[in-house]
């Protein structure tokens, strides 16, 4: 679903424990498709109407479907995976506060913020947030376990 062509991330591979420090940033940008969602929804199984039925979404609170919340956090775990820490990071736990919907055609900024570094443990604590424009549909906290040169 990330094709190169449609994201402007940073380069992609590993950033070791050893060389990660507080406030490093990473991001990608994504613009979320129709078939993004409907591949979504097929692989996660989760048909909900307002995903994937105009005429269902139209009399929601949302006036019109809406992207799943997942699948806007998938791109904080594609930055994660990638870019910061990248290869070889294990996720341990990740909070999420979704604070407004993304839609079809939407270009969201996915970033990961560096908060607090435990080198005893290779655990990194990143600020986690998405956006549409000016507007943030999503943060939270993720706790990783970074990769480290020791362990090669």
């Amino acid at each position: 679903m990330l094709d190169a062509a449609m994201t402007d991330n940073l380069p992609r591979g590993t950033i070791c424990i050893e060389d990660i420090e507080i406030g490093m940033s990473r991001h990608l940008r994504k613009q979320v498709t129709d078939r993004d969602i409907e591949l979504f929804a097929e692989v996660s199984t989760d048909r909900n109407p307002v995903h994937l039925d105009d005429d269902y979404a139209r009399d929601t609170i949302f006036e019109g479907r809406i992207a799943h919340g997942m699948l806007t956090a998938g791109l904080i775990s594609a930055v994660i995976g990638e870019q910061l820490p990248g290869h070889g990071t294990v996720y341990m736990g990740q909070s999420l506060k979704f604070m407004a919907p993304v839609r079809p055609g939407d270009t969201v900024l996915a970033t990961v913020t560096v908060t607090e570094i435990n080198h005893a443990k290779r655990r990194v604590t990143l600020e986690t947030r998405c956006s549409v424009g000016d507007t943030v549909v999503l943060k939270g906290e993720a706790v990783v376990l970074a990769p480290s040169r020791k362990f090669d």
